[in-house]
Order: C-alpha cells, then sequence, then structure tokens
C-alpha cells in the first residue's frame, strides 16, 4: 500500500509499505478521506514525543473509511462497515480514569498513521472509540469528527451560554470551530487573527458578529472590547494561538467574574505573567482543557451528522498522499485550514 513515513522531522515519505497484519481485537480501516492537522504540522516540524515514538512511523491521525478485515474477537464491526475511529481511547483503569477523566488517562496511546491507504484501529479503539456512520454521512464530513470532538469538549467546559460575550484569538480549524459552536449556543462572538483568509472564513463559516485584523490594531484588548461593545471586559475568552504573549492578551480581555480558556498549547517550559489583584479580585475563572473524552466524539460525530456544523467549508483543497508535505508546508506558510487527503486517488 501507499502510505506516508515520518522518519525525522522535515523529512517525510510517501512510499509502498506493506499492508499490515490484523490482531485479535484490530479492524484493518480502508481509509476514504484523512486530514490535515496543526498537530501534524507541529510534528512535521519538530517531531513529537507521543505521536511519534519510532521511526520511520506511520503519519496523520484523523480519518474515516471501511472496515477491509476484522480480527479474531471482533464483534461490533463487519467488513463493508463505514467507520470513524478516534485517534485515542482511555484504559478505563488508571487513576483518572478512576475519577472519570479521560482524557488524562495515564495510558492515553494515540493512533498514528492515516495518511496511507490502510490503518490499524488497535482493540482499545476499536472497543470504545470507533464508530459507524450514518447511512447518508459523507467520508470527507465524518474525518473532521476528532477535531470537533477536542472543541465539543472546550465549548462543554467553558460553559458558553446564550447572550455571552465570546472572544476567539486565532482561527486555525480550532478557533474556527469553536466560533461556531460558540454561536449554535447563542454567543454573541468576535474574532481575531492576522490572516484575512482566516478572518473571512469566521464570517462565512462561523457567522462571527465581527473580526478583527490583528495586523491592523495597536491595541487588541481595547479593540475586542469596543467590537463587543464590551467596555469592561468580554465574558469569555478562548485563546487557540499557543502563545505566551496571547495568553496574557485573553486574561487581560476578560470582565470581573469572566472565563479564560487557554486552549492553545505554548512551547514546553513557558511562562506567563497575570496581574494577580484582578485575577484573585476579579473572581477570574482561568482554565485549559486538553484532548477529549469518549462522549464528545460521539456528540461530535452527530453533531456532524445533524447538519448544524457545515465541516466542509473548513476544506482548503484535496489532494493525494504524494501531495502531504506540499500542504504541511502550506499550512507553515498560512494559506491553508485544512487539506482533504484522498489516498485513492
Amino acid at each position: 500500500m501507499k502510505a506516508v513515513m515520518f522518519y525525522a522531522p522535515e523529512n517525510i515519505k510517501c512510499e509502498e509499505v506493506p499492508i499490515p497484519e490484523v490482531g485479535e481485537g484490530e479492524i484493518l480501516v480502508k481509509v476514504m478521506s484523512a486530514l490535515t492537522c496543526g498537530t501534524d504540522v507541529k510534528t512535521y516540524r519538530r517531531g513529537h514525543p507521543v505521536l511519534i515514538k519510532k521511526f520511520p512511523s506511520g503519519f496523520g491521525h484523523e480519518f474515516s473509511g471501511v472496515v477491509e478485515k476484522t480480527g479474531a474477537g471482533v464483534e461490533k464491526f463487519k467488513v463493508g462497515d463505514r467507520v470513524v475511529a478516534a485517534n485515542s481511547a482511555p484504559c478505563g483503569k488508571c487513576f483518572y480514569c478512576d475519577k472519570e477523566q479521560f482524557n488524562l488517562c495515564e495510558n492515553l496511546d494515540l493512533l498514528n498513521g492515516a495518511y496511507a491507504q490502510y490503518i490499524i484501529v488497535p482493540k482499545r479503539i476499536v472497543e470504545k472509540n470507533t464508530l459507524l456512520l450514518p447511512e447518508n454521512l459523507s467520508f470527507d464530513k465524518a474525518a473532521f469528527t476528532e477535531p470537533l470532538a477536542n472543541v465539543v469538549h472546550g465549548v462543554e467546559r467553558t460553559g458558553i451560554k446564550a447572550g455571552d460575550t465570546v472572544g476567539i484569538l486565532g482561527l486555525g480549524p480550532i478557533g474556527l470551530m469553536f466560533a461556531k459552536l460558540a454561536k449554535l449556543k447563542g454567543a454573541k462572538v468576535y474574532a481575531a487573527a492576522r490572516n484575512p483568509v482566516k478572518l473571512q472564513k469566521a464570517i462565512d463559516f462561523a457567522q462571527v458578529d465581527d473580526v478583527i485584523d490583528m495586523t491592523k490594531t495597536d491595541n487588541l484588548v481595547e479593540s475586542l472590547k469596543k467590537a463587543a461593545s464590551a467596555p469592561l471586559g468580554l465574558d469569555v475568552m478562548i485563546e487557540c494561538i499557543g502563545l505566551p504573549q496571547m495568553w496574557e492578551t485573553a486574561f487581560d480581555t476578560v470582565r470581573k467574574g469572566g472565563t479564560v480558556h487557554f486552549f492553545g498549547g505554548c512551547g514546553g517550559g513557558t511562562k506567563v505573567s497575570f496581574d494577580t489583584s484582578k485575577m484573585h479580585y476579579g473572581d477570574i475563572k482561568m482554565m485549559s482543557v486538553f484532548h477529549y473524552m469518549p462522549k464528545h466524539f460521539r456528540q461530535s460525530l452527530s453533531l456532524i451528522a445533524s447538519g448544524n456544523i457545515d465541516v466542509e467549508q473548513l476544506i482548503t483543497g484535496t489532494i493525494g498522499l504524494e501531495d502531504v508535505e506540499t500542504a504541511l508546508k502550506q499550512h507553515i506558510q498560512g494559506n491553508a485550514i485544512k487539506y482533504l487527503v484522498k489516498p485513492w486517488g
């Protein structure tokens, strides 16, 4: 089969490799649709200690497809089933699973290898986080289930409600989906970014109430407050960039009693500074959300199937496996939101 293999940062190759054998409890999925992802871009640039543990390794983790083979003991699925699989599943036995914090599972091994014609889905993910697709849902739309699940979890934990003023910093696919789900909750949403294409997408896809071009303001905090007609600050700020200065900007933009959600992950060892008086006496909630739980993966698929979020608007273009590296470079240059990868041409 054809597969994109990761050898080292900035060294990936589309090549012929053996179709993997199916083990007990596993399924072999013929990949029909896969998606590029910001995490894959970061991995391409500098590697990833969790996603890439051996070399060469399969690459990519957002996909949907058709069950090609089933291993011994698989009862939930049969050959020909149309499925979407998460890139992880909790063990159900560790300290965090015992507390139902499944996203923090100590044994949360992540599935990789979606940029290929076939992928093996491990037993635990088969049992806990692989779903049958609704009959009329396309593979292309279903491939968005994994990234949207992160946002479903984030919106749930943030507690966004109708009438809230919500700011979004950063308009990659995650920021755009946060904006869309906040609008579906009935919030007024104000999005800030540097890329004019992504600012327009926030209007067309998420129907945000206003956008702020970060290249055209000297004071982003005041620009966001002015756009939202919220001189005291916004109710909720969600940071989707992952830069220390943007974390600090998000904090500065909320009102007393507001919520700051730091979704964008900064580099390891990063430090940020906050006004402790504002945090304490302002009764500000500061939070982060990592990954998702099985329930969010299911909610995500249902949301896509409902038609309430047109995920296909986030597709920049369609490519084959041989063009994955070119697509990742387009992401780095700021020219892409998500590429749809079709392994079979």
